[in-house]
């Protein structure tokens, strides 16, 4: 290059230099920064923040978040969102001018999460669309519809009994270890195909216990409509505090596109139990159980989120599983009757059924659901008595166990009332379609599995679903299509039963022992 060309270059690029200088203007951006003034285990107090408002997210060193809780006269107290081993006082803090949001969106679907909006399943970053505040408004009564469409668990005992619509809050309660995690992973199974996607929402739980959750959902391919949110036992506590709000706000999402969206929170025990740290290390008033006062309100402003969308706004649903955890069988703890006035429905799980071998341990005695049978399927008329029936049987169980003699009428009742109790157990993972509980039950209220031996009413039950794809579609549409099951219909279905049934059955007495 020859010295005119570089005499050139370097004048144009100077020019650049000087044109650039003389373009730019300084602008100020104010930014208020306070200290850390002391940290506890999972709160931090902080000063020098005039301007914060309520719920405000803050930023420290090292990428951790806090949410300004107790707005005091000197000092505001803040839930970490995150480990404070880094934290010290001193430290600066800023304010970021927005609250605690969640990216949101279809690429979600697939993916495990934890409340802040990270990947925890090696897949990459999270792609999302928007994103939306943890704590939203629940949607004004005008804006709702009646439950009118049933939401199937795949669980013969729930649907035919303590059935469920979609846009309820039906609450899972019981003691440790008796299924209640079982029940909620069966109905995000019975979703597929149902255009039902699911978030399921882990609350404290061990990570052995969330892990085995995920294998399972991936194995029967439900990770295929369902985002998984965990914040682990091991996490702080303001992680788990904020994760059930998290995970409404990616549900709600789906909801307002116009999908029906099932939420599983397990459990809000653990939940509870979080705040009520916070709130005792934040010097707030302890209340019963040391719980603070607004332990309602934080469960109810969550769970009024749930609910059936008008039309006008698209008809999505949220339905809510909520799950808590019973200490000693007192579902008239502080707590669960908490959970228990919000909702509008309960499954209570029994442990003395659980150890008798009766899965799913329902107690359909304490079970109810206020919306789901209006929502039910209309082929479930047809045995609408079932749950009289065996609310006789085991009243007259008891004075049976005394020896007492008996007539006929109550020994035919309790026979009955046997086979309705056999009939309803079911395995963990095997959700039956509808049709195949109908067919099951309307064969069992008309009495055609009285004179099968306990001991061969399972092998029955198999023989009837194995055999349940020889059933006449038509009446199988009907079933599925919410049509209710005429005289006709039930004819075929108890000739249909009769035929494969008869082999089991025996002419004398099926629970006299054999000589």
């Amino acid at each position: 290059m020859s010295a005119i060309e570089n005499n050139l270059l370097e004048g144009s690029t100077f020019g650049q230099i000087s044109k650039g200088i003389e373009n730019f203007t300084f602008s100020m951006q104010p930014r208020e920064v306070g200290l850390v003034t002391s940290v506890s285990t999972g709160i931090a107090k902080v000063s020098g923040l005039p301007g914060v408002g309520f719920e405000e997210l803050l930023k420290f060193k090292e990428g951790l978040f806090g949410i300004a809780y107790n707005l005091d006269e000197d000092e505001i107290g803040v839930i970490l969102l995150g480990k404070d081993t880094s934290l010290k006082a001193g430290d600066e803090v800023e304010r970021t001018g927005r609250v605690m949001d969640i990216p949101v969106g279809n690429e979600l679907i697939g993916r495990v999460i934890d409340p802040m909006g990270q990947a925890l399943d090696e897949k990459g970053p999270i792609m999302y669309s928007e994103r939306l505040p943890i704590e939203r408004p629940a949607h004004a009564i005008m804006d709702r519809s009646a439950v009118a469409v049933p939401l199937q668990t795949g669980i013969k005992v729930i649907d035919a009994l303590i059935p469920i619509g979609r846009g309820q809050r039906e609450l899972i309660v019981g003691d440790r270890q008796t299924g209640k995690t079982a029940i909620a992973i069966d109905t995000i199974l019975n979703q597929h195909d149902k255009n039902v996607l699911c978030v399921y929402c882990a609350i404290g739980q061990r990570s052995s216990a969330v892990a085995k959750v995920i294998a399972n959902l991936r194995d029967k391919g439900a990770m295929e409509y369902t985002v998984v949110m965990v914040a682990e036992g091991n996490d702080s506590p303001g992680i788990s505090y904020i994760a059930p709000y998290a995970a409404t706000s990616v549900a709600e999402y789906f909801m307002e596109q116009g999908r029906d969206v099932l939420i599983v929170y397990d459990d809000l025990t653990h939940h509870a139990r979080a705040y009520r740290e916070l709130s005792l290390l934040l010097r707030r008033p302890p209340g019963r159980e040391a719980f603070p006062g607004d332990i309602f309100y934080i469960h109810s402003r969550l769970l009024e989120r749930s609910t059936h969308l008008s039309e006008e706004l698209k008809g999505g649903s949220l339905t809510a599983l909520p799950i808590i955890e019973t200490e000693a069988q007192n579902i008239s703890a502080y707590i669960p009757t908490n959970l228990i006035s919000i909702t509008d429905g309960q499954l209570y799980l029994s442990p003395k059924l659980f150890e008798l071998g009766i899965l799913p341990a329902v107690d359909v005695g304490k079970s109810v659901s206020r919306v789901g049978d209006k929502a039910q399927l209309a082929a479930y008329r047809s045995i609408a008595k079932l749950k009289l029936e065996y609310a006789q049987f085991e009243e007259l169980e008891t004075f049976a166990r005394f020896g007492t003699r008996l007539d006929e009428t109550t020994k035919q009742t309790i026979i009955h009332g046997k086979r309705i109790r056999e009939c309803l157990k079911q395995h963990e993972l095997q959700q039956l379609t509808a049709s195949e509980q109908i067919v099951v039950l309307l064969a069992l209220k008309e009495g055609l599995l009285d004179m099968i031996p306990i001991e061969k009413i399972h092998e029955a039950e198999e023989a009837l679903l194995t055999n349940s794809e020889d059933f006449p579609e038509e009446i199988i549409k009907r079933i599925v299509g919410n049509e209710k099951l005429s005289e006709d219909d039930s004819k075929a279905i108890l000739k249909f039963a009769e035929t494969i049934l008869a082999p089991f059955q025996e002419k004398d007495d099926p629970d006299q022992p054999k000589k």
